[in-house]
């Protein structure tokens, strides 16, 4: 049985009664909808059927869990940072839910820099992707390097009138191959200047751009992106030329929290059901639970929890306070996916051959996991963000 998540440990912080109802609202309808819809679905299912789908989003848009990063003007839930969270660590815990959490049943945001375009580019991309519940993608990847975008973007645009000419790859990109459109970042400047680079607005049947999915361990294919003279509007051009970096920061920065929740919930999961399996087995005449070997196995894991839990709601909790958590983010990125994979491959140690046997999600959880240590930036560049501040400004104390 899940345990209660209510206080992140942030010295004495609460979680206000309207983000502990919230979470409460997400537990029953994951409990009573999502995993018994998914629980008739093969265990490498991404997807929902078609019809299940729609019954489940009718659902969440009932309850207000709709589009929860999206403002409420255009059609979302508009969710606090805090908030997000919340929903994101509750939806994680089901099969699906390592990497799609609730299995899209609470519809998908737009990437939220498109809330910093113009009112006609709002009109025609954002809000209609809120009320269909349509996905989107986010292309910065290239295949020269994904974690430097200001040295590694080659994708060039060119001018062309009221057009710019694209011409590059993009990798690892996310659901490019179901959205109907995305953001995408190429340079407009020099090499390596991070003034040099411009987002747009691309719809995925634009020509010239193809799109191919790339096999992976996990059962959902991220798609290379392949431009080849594609000519997209100056209308589509997110912000002013040169703007590109600052948005795809923003972007990464904010993302980053709720990922980070993503990985608690689903390691959250696998301790749960780690538990149950160390209670009820018994090897060599005993109880498996009372072998000091698993005992510490669940100690360590627990206590791996806790911290992420804490490192990952103070980041949200900063920023409903208006802080730059750019630091606060990398921290909680590297310590969350890189404890969920510690917790995880414990759990699959604990239950042995049932550990990676399809019947249950732990295999699945673990391929999974092992992802988020790269997505998202890859652990080695938060661990470069943290140092490099922490050589410039010193260790910083808890406030």
């Amino acid at each position: 049985m899940a345990r209660d998540s209510e206080d992140p440990g942030l010295l004495g912080w609460e979680m206000p009664e309207e983000l502990r109802a919230l979470r409460d609202v997400v537990r029953r309808f994951m409990t009573n909808e999502v995993r018994p819809a998914e629980e008739q679905l093969p265990a490498d299912s991404f997807q929902f059927p078609e019809q299940v789908l729609t019954e489940l989003r009718d659902k969440a848009r009932a309850l207000g869990l709709w589009c929860i990063q999206s403002p409420e003007v255009h059609g979302g839930a508009g969710l606090s940072l805090l908030g997000q969270v919340v929903v994101a660590e509750e939806a994680a815990k089901c099969r699906m839910g390592a990497y799609i959490p609730a299995g899209g049943a609470f519809g998908y945001d737009p990437p939220n820099v498109i809330f910093k375009g113009n009112a006609d580019q709002i009109a025609r991309y954002a809000e209609p992707c809120i009320r269909n519940g349509d996905k989107t993608f986010v292309a910065i990847s290239e295949p020269s390097g994904g974690s430097d975008p200001a040295r590694a973007i080659r994708t060039r645009a060119v001018r062309d009138g009221d057009h710019y000419v694209l011409n590059g790859t993009k990798v690892w990109i996310t659901g490019a191959g179901q959205s109907k459109w995305g953001v995408v970042f190429a340079r407009t400047g020099e090499p390596g200047e991070r003034g040099g680079i411009t987002s747009f607005i691309v719809d995925i049947d634009t020509p010239g751009l193809t799109a191919e999915p790339i096999d992976v361990i996990r059962s959902y294919s991220p798609y290379q992106l392949t431009f080849e003279d594609c000519r997209v509007p100056v209308a589509n051009r997110l912000g002013e030329e040169g703007q590109g970096f600052a948005l795809a920061e923003d972007w990464l920065v904010h993302q980053r929290v709720p990922y980070s929740a993503t990985c608690i919930g689903t390691a959250q999961a696998a301790l749960d059901v780690a538990l149950d399996w160390a209670r009820d087995r018994e090897t060599f005449g005993k109880k498996l639970a009372d072998h000091q070997a698993i005992q510490w196995m669940l100690a360590d894991s627990e206590v791996d929890l806790r911290a992420a839990r804490m490192l990952v709601y103070q980041a949200a909790w900063r920023a409903e306070r208006g802080e730059n958590i750019k630091l606060d983010a990398s921290v909680a990125k590297l310590f969350a996916s890189e404890a969920a994979n510690r917790v995880v491959d414990r759990c699959v140690q604990i239950l042995g051959g049932m550990g990676v046997a399809k019947e249950l999600p732990l295999e699945r959880w673990f391929r999974e996991t092992r992802i988020k240590r790269i997505g998202e930036g890859p652990s080695e560049v938060h661990r470069m963000v943290i140092a490099r501040d922490l050589i410039r400004n010193g260790s910083r104390e808890v406030d």
